[in-house]
């Protein structure tokens, strides 16, 4: 009976957030209704607030889902290279990259800070921190990069890519502008580098 009860939760809980990244990619978290989300996911109110507490909390849920996926592809760019240095390289640069994607623009990076606050201060951030820290530190151990404070670095690195993402987004032209932003991107992320020896 529990493990029913648990599983009609999550059912409902999956419903919920495929209507709201389709209504929130297609007109916008501020035109997206509650009404409209929760008839679509042939749900009530309640089962919203009873799983999310409001819209907000359904937005938050979005984005989780959302750079859950990001992080896979991430990932699978990370696996395609040939070093771990191009390896750095190419996580940050699909990141940057998917900045393209309509769903991302809308969801991740106009509605979500404009409702959530500051990306850099989102707890799935905490967890790329992490993870960027480790890999920049791992390149400073094996003599790629030049040696400094790991968090540092993977601070003003996570920074550099958000930062990007965040001005692909809002630009009239976002294409223009990757290519900008890649190649800004590169240089910043090679000063991270040891002299040639």
């Amino acid at each position: 009976m529990a493990r029913r009860r648990t599983q009609m939760v999550e059912e409902t809980r999956v419903k919920l957030i495929r209507a709201a990244r389709s209504a929130f990619a297609a007109k916008g978290y501020a035109a997206s209704s509650m009404d409209d989300l929760t008839a679509d996911a042939g749900l009530t109110r309640g089962a919203l607030y009873h799983n999310f507490g409001d819209k907000k909390g359904l937005l938050q849920a979005v984005i989780d889902q959302i750079d859950a996926e990001m992080l896979a592809r991430m990932r699978v760019e990370r696996g395609r290279a040939q070093t771990p240095w191009l390896a750095f390289l190419a996580e940050g640069i699909s990141y940057i990259e998917m900045a393209l994607e309509p769903e991302i623009q809308r969801i991740m990076l106009l509605d979500g800070p404009a409702v959530l606050g500051d990306p850099s201060q989102w707890p799935s951030q905490n967890t790329c921190l992490q993870t960027t820290t480790h890999t920049i530190q791992a390149l400073i151990d094996d003599g790629t990069v030049r040696p400094m404070d790991a968090e540092a670095a993977a601070r003003l690195v996570n920074g550099a890519a958000l930062n990007a993402a965040l001005w692909i987004a809002a630009a009239d032209d976002p294409h223009a502008v990757l290519q900008k932003a890649v190649e800004a991107f590169r240089h910043l992320a090679e000063g991270l580098l040891q002299r040639q020896r």
